[in-house]
């Protein structure tokens, strides 16, 4: 068993290029891959290239340095949801566990390059490819982010865990970096 963990994009080059400053990195990824490395987990947080301008290209080849089979469990935050449906809507992997957190597949009016990166047809075997999917939600989350959580749940199926009060599952959001939920549905 091993665990990928893939971040979300960050609305803000800039910021998102200091890595003293930038978060979309952090928040409880870091603190997820302790614990399950704690555990004996093989745990990999993969950079994506300019997140800030998320393609979906660009993604694949340095995701594809990860090893992925199909006692993998694939853990995305946000833009990093969408990213993994669509490959592996793509590449017909089957995995162990597919989490996603706060997922996002709805882009801004006017942004094309986001545009092209959420603009996929879901392929719904992916339900009988994936052991266990697990979407976290929340009471407090964006409208755009709820609306994509329940594209993802119509086309995938699994447990919906809505928890309150987590907005966007951001640090800012949440107030710590600790995230037990996850972890639990991880190791269970």
């Amino acid at each position: 068993m091993n665990c990928i963990i893939l971040h979300g994009c960050p609305s803000d080059a800039e910021k998102a290029m200091n890595p003293e400053t930038r978060t979309y990195d952090r928040h409880w990824l870091k603190w997820l891959q302790r614990e399950l490395i704690a555990k004996g987990i093989p745990t990999e947080n993969p950079m994506m290239p300019n997140p800030w301008q998320p393609d979906y290209e660009a993604f694949k080849k340095e995701f594809e340095k990860c090893k992925v089979n199909d006692q993998t469990i694939l853990v995305g935050h946000s833009c990093g949801c969408a990213f993994l449906v669509r490959w592996l809507s793509e590449t017909q992997r089957s995995i162990a566990k597919l989490i996603l957190v706060a997922p996002w597949k709805i882009s801004d009016e006017g942004d094309e390059g986001r545009k092209e990166f959420y603009t996929y047809q879901i392929d719904e075997t992916i339900k009988g490819r994936v052991k266990k999917t697990v979407i976290f939600t929340s009471d407090n989350e964006e409208e755009d982010g709820k609306m994509s959580a329940e594209i993802f749940h119509n086309a995938l199926g699994g447990e919906v865990i809505n928890l309150p009060n987590r907005g966007h599952y951001c640090l800012s959001d949440m107030g710590t970096e600790e995230f037990p939920e996850v972890l639990k549905s991880i190791i269970e």
